[in-house]
């Protein structure tokens, strides 16, 4: 088959993917209307299309479920939402009550039922540590910072909890022009309250404290403190135990995950002689629970802390073929790719952020002419992760050093991590 001929193979299914994703982005204004409108749309425009719905209505599933050799979820995923959705908390502040009372009020005129009272909520989120600290706010003499050039120091709370309920919160802080002696005395507070005062009630597992005059940062470039309790939280994943650093990516919805790296499993076929490159590994979730079925398996990472906790997740389960990097997969592939020129086939995983793959790895991907399967699982798929796709399966391109064979797009599943939003994972297989 000529190379232009499996991009144009691919190309109707790239685009009735886009357009599938565009319309469901725009168009759908409650949440829970999505499985309707996605696994519609793709039913009718991508070939071999598979929902992975978790669906309260039961009359609906039956009616539209397809035939499929793939896993259906396992009971843990009807557990209840407030053991799966982790929030990231900010603070309420009087100018964003108005937006959101704006935005309650057109959500009405376009007829989206709004569910306002707790009793009614079918997801608890964590509304005891929030209140905690926004009462705690109150009580401090130093004001909340929204925007940095307006002052302030206090800034949001991200609380992560797992199946156990062991919880970790951590605090991120403007410390503006405050001195060291003044920083300490603000975290000892912090620490007083949460241990002995108020929010004692919250009995979190440990408490960090991050300095940061940056949107977002990472631990080294501004170390999450540990004001007091574990340093780690740990969670279960198809067998095995996870740590889990401040600092480290791991999927909110446990259940979720599960059904997702099912998925992933059944899409690359594992074999005994496979080699595996899980690339954005994060804590190696993924690699670790498909190390067993394979010969070896390389993640890469960006984020120091979740590499070392892939490291001791791989120790502690008595995982022994895995090898862990840290650092930018676009360094790290060419280098690590250049060194197997000597097995037969490849097999890559990405799971990249929102932002999608840096075009070297996907150039590195491309031109590696051994790796013959890649699983791509995508958190923005109608974002930048459409310039991935196009890139892997367009005819060569020597502008853009994209010289191997292009790939095929086979099959897209959409895996629902994220119940009630409009949000959704989607897992892309390409072969060549």
């Amino acid at each position: 088959m000529s190379k232009l001929k499996r991009f144009t193979d691919s190309l109707p299914l790239l685009m009735a993917l886009s357009s599938c994703l565009r319309h469901v982005c725009q168009n759908v204004g409650h949440p829970l209307r999505i499985k309707q409108v996605f696994s519609g749309l793709a039913s009718d425009k991508v070939c071999g299309l598979t929902t992975k719905k978790n669906g309260h209505d039961k009359s609906w599933k039956t009616q539209h479920r397809k035939i499929s050799s793939h896993l259906d979820p396992d009971l843990s995923w009807e557990e209840s939402l407030s053991d799966m959705v982790t929030p990231l908390w900010r603070i309420g502040y009087e100018e964003q009550l108005k937006k959101l009372a704006s935005q309650l009020k057109e959500l009405s005129k376009n007829q989206v039922e709004i569910t306002q009272t707790p009793e009614e909520l079918c997801c608890t989120l964590h509304p005891i540590v929030p209140s905690c600290y926004e009462e705690m706010i109150h009580q401090s003499p130093l004001n909340s910072c929204l925007m940095f050039y307006d002052g302030g120091h206090w800034r949001e709370i991200i609380v992560r909890t797992n199946r156990e309920s062991h919880t970790m919160a951590i605090i991120t802080f403007h410390p503006q022009k405050l001195s060291q002696e003044e920083l300490y005395v603000q975290k000892e507070a912090v620490k007083e309250y949460f241990t002995r005062g108020p929010g004692a009630e919250c009995n979190l597992t440990s408490l960090y404290f991050q300095e940061s005059s940056m949107t977002r940062c990472t631990h080294e470039q501004s170390p999450y403190q540990l004001l007091f309790g574990e340093p780690h939280i740990y969670e279960e994943i198809l067998g095995l135990k996870f740590r889990i650093s401040p600092d480290a990516f791991f999927q909110i919805n446990t259940a979720g995950a599960e059904v997702l790296y099912r998925t992933v499993q059944e899409l690359i076929q594992v074999e005994g002689n496979m080699v595996l490159f899980d690339i954005c590994c994060g804590t190696g979730a993924i690699g670790l629970s498909v190390a067993h079925q394979v010969s070896r398996v390389f993640g890469i990472e960006l984020v120091e802390q979740a590499i070392n906790d892939a490291k001791w997740n791989a120790s502690f389960n008595g995982i022994s073929n895995c090898q862990f990097y840290s650092g930018k997969a676009e360094v790290i592939l060419p280098q690590l790719l250049s060194s197997l020129e000597e097995e037969r086939s490849l097999t890559a995983i990405v799971n990249p952020s929102r932002a999608g793959l840096h075009y070297r790895v996907v150039r590195a991907v491309r031109n590696c002419k051994l790796i013959r399967t890649l699983v791509y699982v995508s958190c923005k798929p109608d974002g930048e992760a459409m310039r991935n796709f196009i890139e892997l399966c367009c005819p060569p391109n020597t502008q853009k050093k994209l010289f191997g064979e292009p790939f095929a797009l086979m099959h897209a599943i959409p895996v629902d991590l994220f119940p009630h939003t409009s949000h959704c994972e989607l897992v892309l297989l390409f072969k060549r």
